[in-house]
């Protein structure tokens, strides 16, 4: 009943498993792919027609985590997997992005790529498992694809690389100081494809060798993968890419010279409309049989590409006409928005971030629900992209994959340089209004975020500037890298390669590859030239802030305390009951975790200081010999019982009120009245011995035995 293919092999520390024709067979392609014990089903369909006038390559690639994987039961009201969350929507992005180049030139027809998680240990992240799954199944389906590809992760620990580290290993680098670098690349046989990473401060040298050590990694996955397309794959699809040479001859002769001369206008808006009307000319000059291929918008777009690059490989010209590594020119501003509390607006040449920073409490912090289990965050950082950042109209929704994908490379370039939460305990936002846009608005995000959280009096570590590189390659092998690309540079060259770190190093790197791969020689070129762009853009961004600004008014202010964990129950009271009578009396928030860390946040500083002391005093110990003052809570033929610490209460001895003798200790103390007491000590009970006549009544200071004395002389003389 079936005819079931089986692959094995040991990688790393675990066992690698591909199988295929068992589960889902009337899929295209099905594999399941399992290491250690986390298993991903990839399922590929594809449509054997192309849509009518489609122009464009239809790839949706959807990856799913399900909660049973790790014998979990989703949380919420509908408890089912519902709308994608943050990682399954960047994992969906991970596996697009090195596939996508790869299928034939010309080859529109619909595909459908599903990754399901079915099975996970906890310990292998199922994200690389689901992009093996993907490129084997797409191997055996028949589809016009020319990989296969794999990927794998990458860890850098005490100067070695480390394959496919734990989930664990991976988690909240930020506090795990052993740990620093989560690197992604996938690649074919000959080249890399895509690299994904969050890095701490790492050198040109040191990433490069990671990328290097990947790549060299993935090679026995792919002869895996090879190996099971031997004995599973199926017939390969019937298609011959189009060959439109004639048409494309037409266009050329129609409209070169125009399109180059639409080119060389450095202005953005006036340049769009420069090249659409060029293509209403050409349209113009050609015949019906020819307005009716479909083959018309490949040839338009494959003749803005040869004008394009051919200037940039031989004369070095880029369209603005600035040398290859030079940056456009930057503006800063901070402090500008009067009630946020960090506001930056960074410019480079047509591109404008306007980035925003809240802080918050530790009830701020975002609780994620995922697979491994239930985690908070204190650093969120939201891009988004409205359609008016590049002049056009379009619908306003919800949050796209390009956003999130965007909001979390700045998001990893700059949690780099985050303070530990001990020193900042601070809930962080960060958002990215995106209000123009040519180019690289991901790396505005990181420049102007790190301007902006500084304006709010976040103590970076160091600022963070970031930069997107391009490249044309060329078929002959030369090749042009350019700095700071535009976004006609970025949509019809070969590379978007962005970097974002510090003076230091490198905290974030991601390359997106749109031909078969780039070689390491072109990769250090690369990573230099965008090394000089970043120093660059960091001086640019120093002369509007060199440090962290003073907190805004209105901002809360966080003061923490450490208290012993035996000590957490009295805080919080029964049901509660005290912890909600602080935060009412103070009127600032209270927030204790299990390890003893309170955070108490108010805008109002004494709110804050009423809130500390009444914590202080439900958790310390009186010290004797202290002086402290009290409230005469109950008065005794033997003395008088004083509430001096919190809710303690200790005994002034009547012989220990007045250096004098008396009848009754009413005679001079009532209920409610403060006095001064030192703390004696201890009976041999535990309980408290007090007195007064050791201190100043009227100042609380100490006093000497002869001076107390002589007091009450004189008070006795004054009352007979």
């Amino acid at each position: 009943m079936f005819n079931i293919s089986t692959k094995t092999m040991q990688w790393g520390e675990e066992t690698l498993t591909l199988e295929t024709g068992k589960v889902a067979r009337q899929a295209d392609g099905t594999v399941i792919a399992t290491l250690g014990e986390t298993s991903v089903m990839a399922n590929v369909t594809f449509a054997k027609t192309q849509k009518e006038g489609q122009d464009f390559f239809p790839l949706t690639v959807h990856y799913q985590e399900k909660y049973y994987a790790a014998g979990k039961v989703p949380g919420g009201f509908f408890k089912r997997e519902a709308r994608p969350t943050e990682k399954e929507t960047l994992t969906a992005r991970l596996i697009d992005r090195p596939i996508r180049p790869l299928f034939v030139d010309g080859f529109k027809n619909e595909v459908l790529v599903m990754c399901t998680v079915l099975s996970h240990d906890l310990v292998n992240d199922p994200d690389i498992v689901a992009m093996i799954a993907a490129s084997a199944a797409l191997t055996i389906s028949g589809a016009p694809f020319m990989g296969p590809i794999a990927g794998c992760r990458v860890g850098f620990e005490d100067g070695e690389y480390v394959l496919n580290p734990t989930v664990d290993d991976m988690h909240d680098l930020r506090n795990n100081p052993e740990q620093r670098l989560d690197l992604v690349v996938a690649g074919t046989k000959d080249a890399v494809m895509m690299v994904e990473s969050e890095a701490y401060e790492l050198t040109e040298d040191e990433m490069l060798g990671a990328v290097t050590f990947a790549h060299e990694q993935i090679q026995p996955v792919i002869d895996l993968i090879i190996d099971l397309a031997e004995s599973a794959a199926k017939e390969p699809f019937d298609f011959q890419p189009p060959d439109y040479s004639a048409l494309y001859d037409a266009v050329k002769a129609a409209g070169e010279d125009k399109m180059r001369a639409a080119y060389a206008i450095t202005d953005k808006q006036e340049r769009v409309a420069a090249v659409a009307a060029v293509k209403d000319e050409i349209k113009a000059g050609l015949s019906e049989e020819q307005l009716a291929d479909a083959n018309l918008g490949p040839a338009l777009k494959k003749l803005e590409s040869v004008v394009l690059r051919g200037s940039v490989v031989k004369d070095g010209k880029r369209i603005d006409g600035r040398k290859l590594d030079e940056i456009r020119p930057i503006v800063c501003e901070t402090g500008l928005l009067p009630r946020t509390h960090g506001s930056a607006l960074f410019t480079r040449g047509e591109t404008q971030g306007l980035v925003v920073t809240t802080l918050g409490t530790g009830d701020d912090e975002q609780i994620i629900d995922a697979l491994h289990g239930n985690f908070r965050s204190n650093f969120l950082l939201h891009y988004n992209f409205p359609p008016y950042s590049v002049g056009e109209v379009g619908r306003v929704g919800g949050p796209g994959r390009r956003e999130i994908g965007h909001g979390k490379l700045a998001w990893r370039a700059l949690q780099a340089v985050l303070p530990a939460a001990t020193d900042f305990p601070y809930t962080i936002r960060v958002v990215s209004e995106i209000t123009e846009s040519n180019g690289s608005s991901s790396m505005a995000s990181v420049c102007g975020g790190s301007l902006s959280m500084m304006d709010a009096g976040v103590p970076l570590k160091a600022p963070v500037a970031g930069v997107a590189m391009g490249l044309v390659l060329e078929d002959d092998g030369s090749y042009a890298v350019l700095s700071d690309i535009l976004g006609d540079e970025d949509h019809l060259g070969d590379m978007d390669f962005k970097v974002a770190g510090t003076e230091n190093g490198i905290t974030s790197l991601q390359m997106d590859i749109k031909v078969a791969g780039i070689t390491p020689e072109i990769m250090k070129k690369a990573l230099e030239q965008a090394k000089a762009g970043r120093l660059h853009i960091l001086g640019e961004m120093a002369k509007a802030l060199t440090e962290a600004g003073a907190f805004s008014v209105h901002a809360p202010r966080i003061e923490t305390m450490q208290i012993p964990t035996d000590k957490i129950r009295e805080v919080i009271g029964s049901g509660g009951k005290v912890i909600r009578e602080i935060v009412e009396v103070s009127g600032a928030k209270v927030d204790i975790n299990d390890d003893g860390i309170i955070k108490i946040a108010s805008p109002n500083g004494e709110a804050i200081q009423k809130a500390y002391d009444m914590i202080h005093s439900i958790v310390a110990e009186p010290e004797e010999g202290q002086i402290y003052k009290g409230t005469v809570v109950k008065i005794v033929d033997f003395g008088a019982f004083v509430n001096f610490f919190g809710k303690r209460d200790g005994l002034v001895h009547v012989s220990q009120i007045e250096n004098r003798r008396l009848n009754h200790p009413s005679d001079v103390l009532k209920e409610g009245q403060e006095v001064w007491v030192k703390l004696l000590g201890f009976d041999d009970r535990g309980k408290v011995r007090l007195s007064m006549k050791v201190v100043d009544q009227d100042t609380g200071e100490p006093m000497a035995e002869e001076a107390s004395e002589k007091k009450s002389r004189k008070k006795e003389e004054a009352e007979g």
